[in-house]
């Protein structure tokens, strides 16, 4: 055992050095040295083997690590259209039809409001509730109010609802308000051709 130990040991000391010499001195114990003297064997040197040991993976550092988090899209609690009501009767003679509408929590900042009529869009989107829509035709319609953000995407919408537009045709407002004389050429419903002649 202790044979190996000194080997062990004089190689580990003497990796970096030429050569090792071994001898047996007088009282019988080997004797490892640098110096070739009488007697004395060279003992090989092990080689390197110029390989490495794997060096260990070390993950690279990232700081603080992102927590992916979830897309927040503002959500309105409520959205409706305030006027007219539902399957309502509007009578206008100009077909003109206003329409409210209201939201909760109230418009966001780079969000609009859009109106549709009949599925199409009546007017421009807009941050006023409040849209006026003019010559529109006699007959039922659908609106739909719509939230829509910076890039026109829909946020919120409201189920179509009809509106019944009742406009006075020209016969009944003639019947309402009977053409005068200085009225023809004036009133639509008063044309020149059906004024009648001077005695």
């Amino acid at each position: 055992m202790r044979y190996w130990a000194l080997l062990w040991l004089a190689l580990s000391t003497a990796s970096a050095q030429a050569a090792v010499y071994t001898y047996v001195d007088a009282n019988g114990n080997r004797v490892f040295t640098d110096q070739p003297g009488k007697g004395a064997e060279r003992v090989p040197m092990p080689t390197r083997s110029g390989t490495s040991a794997p060096a260990t993976a070390t993950p690279p550092r990232t700081g603080k690590v992102a927590v992916p988090t979830k897309s927040t899209v503002m959500r309105y609690q409520m959205l409706r259209i305030l006027g007219p009501l539902p399957d309502t009767a509007v009578r206008e003679e100009d077909g003109s039809l206003i329409v409210t509408l209201t939201s909760e929590p109230a418009l966001q900042p780079n969000h609009r409001y859009r109106l549709l009529l009949d599925g199409e869009i009546a007017q421009a989107p807009g941050r006023s509730p409040v849209f006026a829509l003019s010559n529109v035709d006699r007959g039922t319609h659908t609106l739909a109010a719509e939230i829509i953000d910076q890039d026109d995407h829909v946020i919120e919408r409201t189920p179509a609802q009809p509106v019944h537009l009742q406009r006075i045709s020209l016969i009944q407002k003639r019947r309402v308000h009977p053409c005068r004389t200085a009225d023809y050429g004036v009133r639509p419903e008063c044309p020149l051709k059906d004024k009648p002649e001077d005695d």
